[in-house]
């Protein structure tokens, strides 16, 4: 495992990474955590793999600007008008990362058995750089990432509590992501990834060819 400091850039091949294990004080993210497991309008969505339809392992919901339609894998994304708890958190993202965003993926882990598989948040309305900053509450769950190419090994990273992670650089385009399953994990997690989208005509098509079960 990685074990980064306050605020440590990582350079990988061909991306980077910025991490803030402790961005939000420990009562903040508690008071933070019960607001949105309360107040976002959590989906169940399906995917459709070799024909048969799937529920993805956890929750989701899609919040944005106006416009800021976005899917994966077959799963079209309703845009909700921002909570205003979620407009103050992406004001404080932008702040610390430099960066602009117009919408935000949630997903609720509820246990350990609630994961994401392999992927690289490259869908086409993300623009040619997609920079994405994530932000963790909740029970820590382990992140990986592996390369394209190489066959190394993952890089593995614990996500705790509080905590804010920046995919800069060509990282999608050169790396894939994933939360593995874990037993033992008893645990909720909400993970919050701030985007920007880029409108599209036909946005709503997913031309990534891949899959995010």
């Amino acid at each position: 495992m990685l074990d980064f400091g306050a605020d440590e850039t990582i350079d990988l091949d061909g991306g980077a990474l910025r991490y803030w294990p402790h961005w939000l004080g420990a009562g903040e993210a508690d008071r933070l955590m019960a607001e949105l497991r309360e107040t976002v309008n959590w989906q169940q969505s399906h995917i459709r793999i070799a024909g048969r339809c799937i529920p993805v392992p956890r929750l989701n919901a899609w919040y944005g600007d106006a416009g800021a339609d976005y899917s994966y894998s077959g799963v079209a994304l309703a845009t909700q008008p921002w909570l205003p708890v979620l407009r103050c958190l992406k004001a404080r993202v932008e702040e610390s990362t430099g960066e602009r965003f117009n919408s935000a993926l949630l997903n609720l882990y509820r246990d350990g058995r609630d994961s994401v598989d392999w992927h690289s948040d490259d869908e086409p309305e993300l623009g040619r750089r997609p920079q994405v900053a994530s932000v963790s509450l909740g029970c820590s769950r382990r992140f990986e990432l592996r390369h394209r190419q190489r066959r190394a090994g993952p890089c593995k990273l614990v996500l705790g509590h509080g905590s804010l992670l920046l995919m800069s650089g060509a990282i999608q385009h050169n790396w894939q992501h994933r939360v593995p399953k874990e037993r033992g994990v008893q645990g909720e997690r909400i993970n919050i990834t701030f985007r920007r989208v880029e409108p599209r005509p036909n946005n709503k098509t997913d031309n990534s060819g891949g899959q995010k079960p």
